[in-house]
């Protein structure tokens, strides 16, 4: 018997005891109320209100521009529609960097105002203040490694993070220190697979990877991308699901083409 299977209500604590139990965890995005039932009631284990919402549903190029009030927004719609999962909210850019106190802050108006169950925010040593802070009041915490996107910038590149040595020492240290300060699991983007499972057998919190390879505790994947509904982006670490930009094409081709003919609505349609 699987310990998700067992739950009626998938905790942080569920989560270790998968980790444990030796059995993957399924994580996807969501951003609102319709997808987010879906995916609850397909039995996820967990979904993130990604700033990905930046790119998927804003259409900025970059993850940095959306607020936490936007944020907000995607996870109030998301927590309605789940019974199950558990919810993780990203604190976007700009609201946990500067000191502990804006983060705390932050994650504070993300709980209280969404109902969602925890935050996720990127970086290891520079941020550990504010994951002790929001730790310490009670809020679970998140850790994310690797190729962090709000970092963009100083990256210069989406490439594979951590390949070099110094870099890759960094982000063991890295991941030690955010399970010290009590983070419940950590994302490890887009690194090698050798040292992904060197870091998720060093911790006792579980990792999620998304180009992490095989030995992480979990997998991500952006719903957009593994759906099919983006058809830009197709990094090696993505496997799509399905083809709905395609399907979704000739759907509306097909209603468009029978308005024209005045074949939709038929007399059945019609009251």
């Amino acid at each position: 018997m699987s310990v998700n299977k067992e739950i009626k209500k998938v905790t942080t604590n569920t989560l270790q005891k998968m980790k444990a139990a030796g059995e993957n965890i399924s994580m996807i995005t969501a951003y609102d109320f319709s997808f987010a039932r879906i995916f609850d009631h397909a039995g996820i284990d967990i979904i993130l209100v990604g700033d990905s919402a930046s790119n998927v549903m804003a259409g900025h190029e970059t993850t940095l521009p959306i607020t936490l009030d936007q944020m907000i927004y995607h996870a109030q719609s998301v927590v309605r529609g789940i019974d199950r999962c558990l919810v993780v909210v990203d604190m976007p850019f700009g609201y946990y960097q500067s000191n502990s106190d804006v983060a705390l802050a932050s994650a504070i108006k993300i709980m209280k105002e969404t109902g969602g169950h925890s935050v996720k925010l990127e970086g290891g040593e520079e941020v550990l203040d504010s994951v002790k802070k929001i730790v310490s009041a009670g809020i679970p915490v998140m850790g994310h490694l690797g190729l962090t996107p709000q970092s963009i910038y100083k990256f210069g590149t989406y490439n594979v993070r951590a390949k070099e040595e110094e870099e890759a020492a960094k982000l063991k240290r890295d991941a030690l220190l955010l399970q010290e300060a009590g983070a419940f699991a950590i994302v490890l983007e887009k690194i090698p697979a050798t040292l992904a499972k060197e870091v998720s057998q060093s911790l006792h919190i579980p990792t999620i990877g998304i180009g992490g390879g095989g030995d992480c505790d979990g997998q991500v994947l952006v719903m957009h991308d593994m759906l099919g509904i983006n058809t830009e982006f197709k990094p090696r670490f993505l496997r799509q699901y399905l083809n709905l930009h395609e399907q979704i094409t000739g759907a509306v081709k097909q209603y468009i083409a029978d308005v024209k003919s005045g074949d939709f609505p038929n007399e059945s349609e019609q009251y």
